[in-house]
């Protein structure tokens, strides 16, 4: 059976679940030229077309204000996997990277990196740094989860409205590299054969006045998930985080699960019984946002056997559709 397009506009009953999005790679710019997209979908739903990452994951990580007009940038220690003839950036989750590592690299870093952004670091996580952009402000940058097992000579920053940035950040880059790669750090994680850290990231440049989120967001009571993006969203609105679903509060709730599959059954079970009138699945299918709406009528497909109970519809049939 096919999803509702309309809804019961009374979000105190509905649950809405996001799902991650792929981008779509044949944008052009002003002159014809093909460019990286600016932020995932999904990124670009939750924060605006400015898609200010950096302020937004600072703000989930401390315990005071941000300034919303500062402009800030996140930096990542990262592995760049070398292929044949290209270089790979691995995602976060495959470097096993603690935060006794983290501290050490960055102590390393610390000088070089505060004198070229002329400014100190605000603050230091086992996976995030950052530090006011400072001379690095115009940058076009694109996140690790963007950017990640793809050939990065593409995925770079480059320069927008201000030239020679790019190159300045370059150099920044190399000398860390080099840096690093004789780093105690290094020389211990290729004894215990993991990847070496020999790169340092740029991205999620913004201020957090540049965050436009949508009225779902914005209005709902609780945001459920494990991404660092909520934290911040959620201290930005005065709403309730949790990394897990609380089953005793589903009404006007947005979650962004890392596995689907696994709430599902729950979520499913909220609408049989009534719980819940309506889950709202957001996804973004070759780059566009698309919004479906799940009432406990559309869990059961139509039948020819109609005289046969039908099995509710599994997230598996769901993704597909």
């Amino acid at each position: 059976m096919a999803p509702n397009l309309s809804s019961s506009q009374n979000p105190s009953n509905r649950f809405t679940l996001m799902v991650s999005g792929e981008d779509v790679l044949d944008i052009e710019d002003s002159e014809g030229i093909n460019v990286p997209p600016q932020g995932l979908p999904h990124e670009k739903f939750l924060l605006g077309d400015l898609v200010p990452i950096a302020p937004v994951l600072l703000l989930g990580q401390l315990n005071q204000p941000v300034n919303p007009q500062e402009i800030i940038a996140c930096l990542q220690p990262i592995h760049l996997h070398a292929t044949r003839d290209h270089l790979i950036l691995m995602g976060q989750n495959q470097i096993d990277l603690t935060a006794d590592e983290s501290a050490s690299l960055l102590k390393a870093a610390l000088p070089f990196i505060e004198e070229d952004f002329k400014s100190s670091v605000l603050y230091q996580g086992q996976h995030y740094w950052f530090i006011p952009a400072g001379p690095f402000s115009s940058l076009a940058t694109h996140s690790v989860d963007q950017a990640f097992g793809r050939n990065i000579d593409w995925w770079m920053p480059r320069d927008s409205h201000e030239e020679g940035v790019a190159k300045r950040w370059r150099k920044l880059q190399n000398e860390i590299q080099m840096l690093w790669h004789i780093d105690p750090v290094n020389e211990a994680r290729e004894i215990r054969g993991l990847p070496s850290i020999n790169s340092l990231w740029i991205s999620g440049i913004g201020k957090l006045a540049d965050l436009h989120s949508p009225q779902l967001i914005q209005k709902s009571q609780w945001l459920y998930g494990e991404h660092p993006l909520l934290a911040g969203l959620a201290k930005h609105y005065n709403i309730v985080h949790s990394t897990q679903i609380n089953e005793q509060a589903l009404g006007n709730a947005f979650a962004w699960l890392e596995n689907p599959l696994d709430a599902w059954p729950m979520l499913s079970q909220a609408l049989i019984e009534k719980r819940l009138q309506e889950i709202l699945i957001i996804d973004f299918p070759h780059g566009k946002k698309r919004e479906r709406i799940f009432t406990a009528k559309d869990l059961h497909p139509k039948s020819w056997a109609f005289w046969k109970k039908t099995n509710p519809l599994t997230w598996k049939e769901i993704a597909q559709q």
